[in-house]
């Protein structure tokens, strides 16, 4: 492209008035797909600003999908502008219809789940039904989630889902370009919620405690507006933080401003014990815990509980849509809690898990392939190259999650993920299923114990 061509389509010549202008040239067909744009430094020199301003012109076409960077072929235009799509978590397990045994959603045992008949019966009647009057919590559902709360919490929200509560925060917090410290590996749909925000994401390692002390002290030192980390039942690699561990961790916050967002995705399905940071930092702690996994997806429920300010921040931005959870499912969830019945069932799903889990576990161990963890819904499972583990697996039949969808980067070593809540309670398939696992994961090696 003619850069002196270019300069003089563009009237406004900031960032957002060259990005609306070229956006408006890829749109109309003025500007077509593999089209090699000028250099950034070409194109200041003509418009006569700086590099920053055109480099951050093409960061905004890039975030919408219209642009690409090669290195061999320049800044080159893909097509207009495309809805952002979460990347990572649609290429999860698109294997076909003829793979027996799905190992790639974490998604619970619907034969664990509680029934629902008596709680929405009961719920009906919920007060200030059909009252187009915004409710942030029902009384029921806060009453209920309240007395067990890490801390002390001074707003509470209800929202549709764990990940809907984490994006808001995310979206509430960051401008396009702060940064956000968060755990890695972590939560492939986190991922793309953050880099749809344009939030520049600082990885934190883990061990078998949560976030390194150490990792999260240089993470520190960029100034991050925000610190997202699940604080037990860690997708996917099933840490849990301890005690000393979240002392260790406070230390390193105290003198920070950073917004600690805590993600408790299980919730009561996890057997570790909550440690929240938001005992020590109530004023710039958030937990959003989600009823999912735990009482049934199609509540869609998490409850936002934490500081007053950044849940406000929320609700704001809720009211430009949805405005308020649903009275009935909010008090769905509330009557559930309530209910010694279904506690009883929650705990027994709780220890159905943790068995899956551990048997898989120990199978995989007892043929060489040792991985960590101790709490969740999945394995987090080391493998010699996963590509080829994955072909393997699928031609026999089994889908499972790549680990290259939970990492920032080009990982350094490689896995996979395995979801173990709907996994066989019978001895001999999971042997067998273990066998094809390990086959896959070794290659007929050996490999060194996951970190």
């Amino acid at each position: 492209m003619d850069v002196a061509w270019l300069a003089r389509q563009i009237g406004d010549p900031s960032a957002r008035g060259i990005a609306a202008a070229l956006t408006d040239l890829i749109r109309e067909g003025t500007v077509t797909a593999q089209t090699r744009l000028p250099t950034v430094r070409g194109l200041a020199r003509e418009l006569g600003v700086s590099s920053g301003t055109v480099a951050e012109a093409w960061s905004e076409l890039r975030r919408h999908g219209m642009i690409r960077t090669d290195r061999r072929r320049g800044t080159v235009v893909l097509g207009p502008p495309d809805v952002p799509r979460p990347i990572r978590y649609e290429r999860l397990g698109h294997w076909g219809d003829r793979l027996a045994i799905d190992l790639t959603i974490a998604s619970p045992d619907t034969a664990l789940l509680p029934p629902l008949e008596a709680a929405l019966a009961a719920a009906a009647g919920a007060q200030g039904l059909n009252d187009y009057a915004r409710e942030t919590i029902t009384p029921g559902l806060r009453g209920a989630v309240e007395p067990g709360w890490p801390f002390p919490a001074r707003g509470w929200l209800a929202v549709g889902g764990g990940y809907e509560g984490v994006q808001l925060l995310c979206q509430t917090t960051a401008l396009p370009g702060d940064r956000i410290a968060i755990e890695e590996p972590t939560g492939a749909r986190l991922l793309d919620i953050l880099e749809r925000t344009g939030a520049q994401i600082i990885p934190v390692a883990c061990d078998e405690h949560g976030p390194i002390p150490a990792a999260l002290e240089q993470a520190l030192r960029a100034r991050p507006v925000a610190f997202v980390y699940q604080p037990r039942g860690q997708s996917p690699c099933g840490h849990a933080v301890t005690e000393e561990r979240s002392a260790e961790l406070a230390a390193l916050l105290e003198p920070a401003k950073t917004l600690i967002v805590e993600d408790d995705g299980i919730g009561e399905l996890s057997v570790s014990p909550m440690v929240s940071l938001g005992a020590r930092f109530p004023d710039r702690t958030v937990l959003v815990r989600s009823y999912s996994k735990s009482h049934g997806p199609d509540l869609r429920i998490a409850v936002v509980g934490g500081a007053a300010d950044a849940v406000e921040r929320v609700r704001v931005l809720r009211s430009f849509g949805t405005g308020w959870t649903s009275r009935i499912l909010q008090d769905t969830l509330a009557h559930l809690l309530g209910d010694a019945d279904v506690r009883e069932r929650v705990a027994h799903a709780r220890e159905v898990y943790a068995r899956r889990r551990a048997r898989l576990a120990a199978e995989l161990a007892a043929r060489g392939v040792r991985t960590g963890g101790r709490d969740g819904l999945a394995l987090w499972v080391p493998v010699r190259d996963e590509p080829a583990a994955l072909v393997t697996l699928a031609a026999h039949g089994i889908s499972v999650a790549p680990g290259s969808r939970y990492v920032i980067g080009p990982a350094p070593r490689h896995h996979l993920r395995l979801a173990t809540a709907r996994l066989t309670d019978d001895q001999d398939e999971l042997s067998a299923l273990a066998d094809v696992i390990a086959l896959a994961a070794t290659g007929g090696g050996r490999i060194s114990p996951s970190p």
